[in-house]
């Protein structure tokens, strides 16, 4: 996970007002029928899928445990009837260690013209550079949240895909690689640092998985999975798809996840979704858990060694999962 400039833009943006109780109950009914819509996703899917990542090691390239979680990966995707492209790249780290990273890519509905982005990353830190123990910042992370818990919730998506297909948008599923290899605080590089992280995105983004792609908006998940995780508007969301983060932000409000979903400014973070804007112009949102109260604006397990198994929440995954799925259904039911 990369560096978050605190932007900290102080004007809330106004959350939509109580109804009058006379009102709530035409109301109620239609924030049902969206729940019911909602509820196919599976959080103990999602949970199952980032333990099973987990369980093979830490994800970092040129590794065993990397390449066998790959693997699984597409394997997953495949199973869903996805229509698959994995993309063996190689990509020269901060250090100038040649990286193999692998792109894993699930296509739904590919002869759709209209098509929405959805992605993550799967690979892990290869060091806890923030890790209190400092014989341990050397060694690498499980990244049970930091990278494990977007892949997990778009895995089960892909399964809800196969049983309730969109009938006229295409989704594209995309697990980066080579994200989390970013030049650490420590590491006095020389270069732009911003360009070390992400780097299996942009990678994509200079040949995509299919020439010339385009689509109406991505969605990033990162760090969904924590206990006590809050999702603030990002800026670079907010500067390139503004509309977006409103029509999410107002989903999970009426699926009842505003508690997760925080309708108000956060940080700008050099994420996937940066490169995605930057380099195609694709506008994106980044859904992220952002802590406006510490140094960093990250939970206190990022990049260290508590960023394990123990830190997941079925909860925030139900709240991500629900209201990205029923953003697609919303937008599906939108193109005529």
């Amino acid at each position: 996970m990369k560096p978050l400039y605190m932007l900290f833009l102080l004007t809330a943006l106004t959350a939509c007002g109580g109804q009058k109780n006379a009102k709530k109950t035409s109301e109620t009914r239609e924030t049902e029928t969206r729940v019911a819509e909602a509820s196919p996703f599976s959080a103990d899917s999602a949970y199952l899928h980032i333990k099973r990542q987990v369980d093979f090691g830490p994800r970092v390239p040129n590794t065993q445990s990397h390449r066998a979680c790959a693997d699984y990966l597409a394997s997953a995707l495949e199973a869903q009837g996805l229509t698959m492209y994995v993309q063996d790249v190689d990509v020269t780290a901060y250090d100038g260690t040649i990286l193999k990273a692998k792109n894993i890519i699930g296509v739904h509905n590919p002869e759709a013209k209209r098509r929405i982005l959805l992605f993550a990353h799967w690979d892990t830190r290869p060091m806890a550079d923030h890790d209190g123990d400092k014989s341990k910042r050397d060694l690498p992370i499980d990244g049970a949240d930091d990278g494990g818990s977007g892949t997990g919730v778009l895995l089960e998506i892909a399964r809800l895909l196969r049983l309730h297909p969109m009938k006229n948008i295409g989704i594209d599923i995309a697990l980066f690689d080579a994200e989390d290899y970013g030049a650490p605080e420590h590491a006095n590089y020389s270069g732009e640092s911003t360009d070390t992280w992400a780097l299996g995105t942009q990678k994509w983004t200079q040949s995509p998985h299919v020439p010339g792609y385009r689509a109406d908006f991505g969605i990033l998940l990162d760090m969904v999975g924590s206990k006590g995780a809050t999702f603030y508007r990002e800026y670079f969301s907010q500067e390139s798809a503004g509309k977006t983060v409103t029509k999410i932000w107002d989903t999970a409000r009426r699926l009842g996840h505003q508690e997760y979903f925080i309708n108000e400014m956060g940080g700008a973070v050099t994420d996937d979704h940066y490169f995605v804007i930057r380099n195609l112009g694709i506008p994106c949102v980044d859904i992220i858990n952002f802590k406006p109260d510490t140094h960093n604006g990250f939970g206190a397990y990022w990049h260290t060694h508590d960023d394990n198994m123990s830190i997941i929440d079925r909860a925030p995954l139900k709240a991500v999962g629900e209201t990205v799925w029923q953003v697609l259904l919303d937008y599906d039911n939108s193109i005529k």
